[in-house]
């Protein structure tokens, strides 16, 4: 038997070690997809250690909230490891933190990066963080709406009981569960910056929305930047196997039930990154003024979830 506080190191670690490996290997995939030589799935981890390796360049008139941000931003997606349930649903904070405190540590670090992006007074920052405060105006109603319609299901919004209804409790297709996971997946695409919303593959100046607001990070506060932005993909990811893929998922801090929920874990992510590339590689990135449409829809899908679950369930 692991102690909980166990467990939680060991889903910070997995979320610190396995986020870069995680985006190496979407990228990986997509370049096999479109024939292209790939750099390898841990290219992402050089990457990181050669920002690491140079020198912080600030303006002069940068502020605290310009240096804070990076290690705010950072902290606030690492103590999302502690919240979802990766490996095990016996977490210490699950008695305490919820789908709301989640959403509330998104917005966050969303506001401090908004703020760091117009701190300079460079038109690019103030253009990103312009567009990432609409994005968000949009994104997170839709992912609370997706988040409540399953937690009428476990009558919970704790993500450990949610856990465990979905995965002991009886299987039933819900019609509520999908349009809740249909909203979910665009509502990642776009709290992510994937394609169809953003390229993160780019950085063309009229159309990049998080890209924009980091353009004048360097050395170790980009490199913390680049790599909260592979954690909160990692996060996104884990976030939706908990909600609607929770099969594997320990019940108890048993090691003989923590190693096949890691493989599981495995398993799934690599399934993830497939479905994410065949999205990306399918997809053009649209305009920026269709993505109140394309987050409507996930509203929309977010509220049938809700309404079906009254009328049907």
């Amino acid at each position: 038997m692991l102690y909980p506080i166990v467990i939680e190191i060991a889903q910070i670690i997995i979320l610190l070690a396995a986020a870069p490996a995680f985006v190496g290997w979407i990228r990986t995939v997509k370049c096999w997809f479109q024939g292209r030589t790939s750099a390898g799935p841990f290219q992402p981890y050089r990457d990181i250690a050669k920002l690491f390796s140079k020198d912080v360049v600030l303006a002069e008139n940068a502020s605290w909230i310009f240096r804070f941000t990076p290690y705010l931003v950072f902290g606030a997606i690492l103590l999302m490891a502690g919240i979802i349930p990766i490996l095990s649903v016996d977490l210490p904070l699950s008695a305490t933190a919820d789908v709301i405190a989640l959403v509330a540590l998104f917005a966050i670090a969303r506001f401090f990066t908004a703020l760091a992006g117009m701190d300079i007074g460079a038109a690019f920052g103030g253009m990103g963080s312009s567009r990432e405060m609409t994005i968000a105006s949009l994104a997170e109603p839709a992912m609370l709406m997706a988040i409540f319609a399953v937690s009428l299901v476990s009558h919970s919004t704790s993500l450990s009981q949610m856990v465990q209804v979905m995965a002991h409790g009886e299987l039933i297709l819900r019609p509520s569960l999908v349009f809740a996971f249909l909203a979910f997946i665009l509502i990642a695409l776009a709290e992510t910056g994937r394609v169809p919303v953003d390229n993160p593959a780019t950085h063309l100046e009229l159309t990049m929305i998080h890209e924009a607001m980091i353009l004048e990070y360097s050395g170790r506060h980009l490199a913390l930047i680049e790599w909260a932005g592979m954690m909160k993909l990692f996060v996104f990811s884990v976030l939706g196997i908990a909600l609607f893929f929770p099969w594997g998922i320990a019940a108890t801090g048993n090691i003989a039930a923590i190693i096949p929920a890691f493989i599981f874990l495995i398993i799934k992510l690599a399934f993830i990154g497939i479905g994410l590339v065949l999205i990306e590689t399918g997809l053009a990135k649209m305009r920026i003024f269709r993505v109140p449409e394309f987050l409507g829809s996930a509203f929309l899908f977010a509220a049938l979830g809700m309404i079906s679950y009254f009328i049907l369930e």
